[in-house]
Formats: C-alpha cells, structure tokens, sequence
C-alpha cells in the first residue's frame, strides 16, 4: 500500500473523570521527526508516544497534541474555605482599625493565591487510557494517509502512460528523421564535391546516425516506467525510491532533448519533462 506523509487526524476519547483529545499533522519530510506537544501532567508519555511513531510511520515530520478536559462533576475547581474564612477575619480586624472601609470585593478575594484549587490530574490512572487513545488516532492518520496514497498513485499512473506515449512518439519518428537527415547530408555534400565518393558519404552518414540515436534513452525510459509501476505496487516506504527513479527519469529526458535534431522529438521532450516534473511533486509526499 502507498502512503502519502500528508495527513490529519482526530480522536476524541471519553474516559473516566475526563475526556483525552489526540491530533495529529503528519507533512512530508526526508526522515521521521516526532514533536509531541503533551500537557505537564502527562510528560511521562513523551517517550511511549515518540516509540509508537516510530514503530507505525515510516517518514514525515509529525505533531502530536494531547489535550484533556476535566468532566464536569469531577471537582474541577473547589474553593478553600479555611483559607476564605481567615482572609474575611482579616479584613473584619482591618476594618475595625481604620475608619469607613472599602467593602469587601469577593472577586478580589477568589483571585487570591490558593483560594480557588484546580484539581491534580493522576497522569498516571490515564495513562493507559491515553495511550490506547493514541493507537486509535494513529489509526486514523494510516487511514488517511493510505487514502491520500492511494490517489497519489493514480495521477503517478496517468502521468507514465504519458512517458510511454512520448516515448512512442519519438520512436515512430527516428527512421524518418534519419532518411531526413541522410538525405540533407547528401545534397549538402553533393554541392561540395562535383563527384562524392558514396562509400565516405555513408560512413559520415553512419557516424550522424550514430550521434542521433536515441533508441538507447527510449529502453531506459521504458525500464524507469517498469520500475516505478513495480514500486508503486510493491508499496510500503518507497519514496526514496521513487525520487531517485524521478532523476534517471529527467537524465534521459535531458539526453533525448541534447540528441533532437527535429521538431517532434524536441516537443516530444519537453512534454517529458512537464510529466516527469509532475510526477515528481507527486513523489515527495510518498512516504
């Protein structure tokens, strides 16, 4: 199967006392590079989180955020009343020393250090919750990257029957470019020499042929298309294989252009060029 390194996911997972949140951004990179982005109570999983991508993706640079809400009947926020009771003694005494107080202002009194508690997460009761949560959003990351991969595959498709029509083009062309060229050779050299020797005429000839052949880039065309098709279906991590594959690809497109000698076959490798370029923004995002 192909993956593309271009992906979202998110899961939402109810457990008990609060509600574990994972997303994921997974975007093309050379090699695999993890950040994972997890709250202080929950740091203890950076290693487990970084291990579970390694042993899932194969290239990207990945963003993994871990978020949790408290339910709300779980204690999220509870009020010191010890601490309530002396702050109002307090302010009682104050008022009773200096004359015509300011009321007390309750707001001023919640913003208090120590008033107002949050209660502590156990990072460790959900851990495990947390971690099976994040099995469940690297599921959907593969899913979707596997999708995305699956597309990029059929546009890679298209544009090698491309390469292959071109490649035809050019090799319906080359005996009449030949004759052409023989036949323009001959006339030039006849406008030279009153009687040309024909046995030198066809060696010079032979030795143009020579340099105009491009049968050779046409096989080694046709190997990279082979090869490719046997990547894609071969699948897994072939990305790197197939952007080394892309280069061979533009040599020979660039050979092909250097040999034309006619108009057919410089149109025919622009034309390769164009999908080979295509193919290769394609290939980047293959994991």
């Amino acid at each position: 199967m192909i993956r593309s390194m271009t992906a979202f996911a998110r899961v939402t997972v109810p457990a008990e006392g609060a509600t574990l949140i994972w997303e994921l951004k997974s975007v093309n990179h050379r090699y695999l590079e993890v950040s994972p982005r997890l709250p202080e109570a929950f740091r203890d999983l950076e290693g487990p989180v970084r291990e579970m991508a390694r042993k899932r993706l194969g290239r990207g640079k990945v963003e993994i955020s871990f978020r949790y809400q408290l339910a709300q009947d779980s204690g999220a926020l509870s009020l010191n009343e010890a601490l309530v009771q002396e702050l109002a003694d307090a302010a009682r005494r104050v008022g009773d020393i200096v004359m015509h107080p300011s009321p007390v202002d309750v707001a001023e009194i919640l913003r208090y250090p120590g008033v107002l508690q949050s209660a502590e997460v156990d990072g460790a009761a959900l851990r495990k919750d947390a971690l099976a949560a994040l099995g469940d959003a690297m599921d959907v990351l593969l899913d979707n990257r596997a999708r995305e991969g699956e597309a990029l595959k059929a546009m890679i498709e298209e544009r090698l029957e491309g390469v292959l029509e071109q490649v035809g083009i050019a090799r319906k062309a080359i005996p009449r470019i030949l004759d052409s060229q023989r036949e323009k050779l001959r006339k030039r050299v006849e406008e030279v020499l009153e009687s040309a020797d024909p046995q030198r005429l066809e060696q010079e000839i032979v030795l143009l042929a020579q340099k105009m052949d491009i049968a050779e880039e046409m096989d080694r065309l046709q190997a990279h298309v082979d090869e490719v098709r046997h990547a894609l279906a071969a699948g897994g991590s072939c990305g790197r294989r197939l952007d080394f594959l892309m280069q061979e690809f533009n040599r020979e497109a660039n050979t092909l252009g250097s040999k034309s000698v006619d108009t057919e076959t410089t149109q025919a490798a622009v034309e390769l060029k164009v999908l080979i370029e295509q193919m290769r923004e394609q290939v980047q995002n293959i994991e």
